[in-house]
């Protein structure tokens, strides 16, 4: 099948052409089988083609199809919002917009802090990733691929050391940075937002540390400066709860929602504060395809099957089948290049490193490929690329998961 229509610019993982899946089996067009622990990159925690999402899909389009919310409202959008604002664990008064992806959910959320705020600068952190976008791209805490070739980006925009257990940064690091950034780099009057991901994904799976989530929390509501939380990979369950802040001990101000929000349809949103998401003109937020009827459809059915008890099971098990196999594979010394687990929940990464520590990112090149041919898609992260994210569906069935994680073993036993 010729690609030479596509840009060559879109970097592919995994040269393979999928026809077709079911929760977390995936087939190729050639009708090979892979158990998929990518996930769609995080969009996919309740798996391929979930039935109760697919016949939400295909009820929404025997009645309406699309309708631009900001010319007539539909009653999708109107539902959803309703739901979602209420799925939210934080106890202020929450209102919110729906977008078509999480990048523009950010970009959004940028425009509601300017407006609120008057201010523009932004603290982001090393390792962040938060979208694509022009404006998002100056977020991103890496400059490879991201930020090279388009020059001057939107801003200002700054970045801290993401302090967590699994990259050895402390909180008091973290915050002498931030000390120093304050004293030397910019005004602190002239913040508008902190914005952080609970867990970082492209960063390669980095739990935030809990003192230093507190901390920022304080420091932001003496200097009114607003805190986004982007949820957008580790939300909707990945953690074992409904969002990762919630293991923080904080609340954000506004929070970006992407990926697993409608079980693989393009949905986005940014909620928060009602306040902050009113206080833009008439006409400030919006778009043609936000909310789109069916897209409201699938992220209804979405919510209706992420209930905490079923979050928390299934995260629980996945979870635990992880951790059970990583500590096995720690005994038996399976790999000198097996390096750390990273994260919480079900959203578990495993570094890859040379016994000096020093990341090993041809061992995970090599890795994808030998899993690939041995049926298991695995995705990479880190700022070296030398860790897994593992991304398995929450809903997928034991046996299976035990299968993946087998050809895992198996191929981490081969790495040289």
């Amino acid at each position: 099948m010729s690609r030479q229509s596509i840009s060559q610019s879109i970097s592919i993982v995994h040269p393979i052409s999928l026809s077709h899946g079911k929760n977390a089996e995936v087939w190729d067009t050639t009708g090979k089988r892979y158990i998929d622990f990518v996930g769609g990159i995080g969009v996919l925690n309740l798996g391929h083609c979930h039935p109760a999402v697919v016949e939400a899909i295909r009820e929404q389009a025997t009645r309406l199809t699309h309708y631009a919310f900001n010319a007539a409202p539909h009653a999708p959008y109107i539902e959803l919002m309703d739901r979602l604002c209420a799925f939210i664990p934080v106890d202020y008064a929450v209102s919110g917009m729906l977008t078509n992806s999480g990048a523009e959910a950010a970009e959004n959320a940028l425009k509601i802090v300017r407006g609120a705020t008057g201010r523009t600068a932004v603290i982001a952190f090393d390792g962040a990733f938060h979208g694509r976008t022009l404006a998002t791209l100056n977020l991103n805490g890496k400059v490879a691929p991201y930020k090279q070739k388009v020059g001057v980006l939107p801003g200002p925009v700054y970045h801290l050391p993401y302090p967590s257990a699994d990259n050895g940064v402390t909180c008091a690091e973290a915050l002498k940075a931030m000390d120093r950034l304050f004293s030397v780099e910019i005004d602190v009057n002239d913040v508008a937002c902190f914005i952080i991901e609970p867990v970082q994904g492209e960063g390669g799976f980095l739990a935030l540390d809990i003192e230093f989530a507190q901390a920022l929390r304080r420091f932001c509501d003496e200097k009114n400066i607003l805190l986004i939380a982007d949820e957008i990979q580790s939300g909707f369950g990945r953690t074992g709860q409904r969002f990762a802040f919630s293991r923080l001990g904080i609340e954000p101000d506004l929070i970006l929602l992407g990926k697993s929000i409608a079980g693989g349809v393009p949905l986005g949103a940014v909620v928060g504060r009602k306040a902050l998401l009113d206080n833009l003109p008439k006409g400030g937020l919006g778009g043609t395809y936000s909310g789109n009827p069916i897209a409201c459809a699938a992220a209804l059915a979405t919510l209706d099957a992420m209930t905490d008890a079923q979050l928390k099971t299934w995260g629980s098990q996945q979870e635990a089948a992880i951790v059970r196999r990583y500590a096995a594979w720690r005994e038996q010394q399976l790999s000198p290049y097996l390096g750390r687990l990273t994260g919480v929940g079900a959203m578990r990464g495993i570094e890859l490193a040379h016994a000096d520590g020093t990341p090993a990112p041809q061992q995970l090149t090599q890795l994808l490929s030998l899993a690939r041919d041995a049926g298991l898609l695995l995705m990479p992260s880190g700022k070296s690329r030398h860790i897994i994210r593992l991304l398995a569906p929450l809903t997928t069935e034991p046996a299976v998961l035990e299968q993946g994680l087998d050809i895992l073993e198996a191929c981490l036993k081969q790495l040289n």
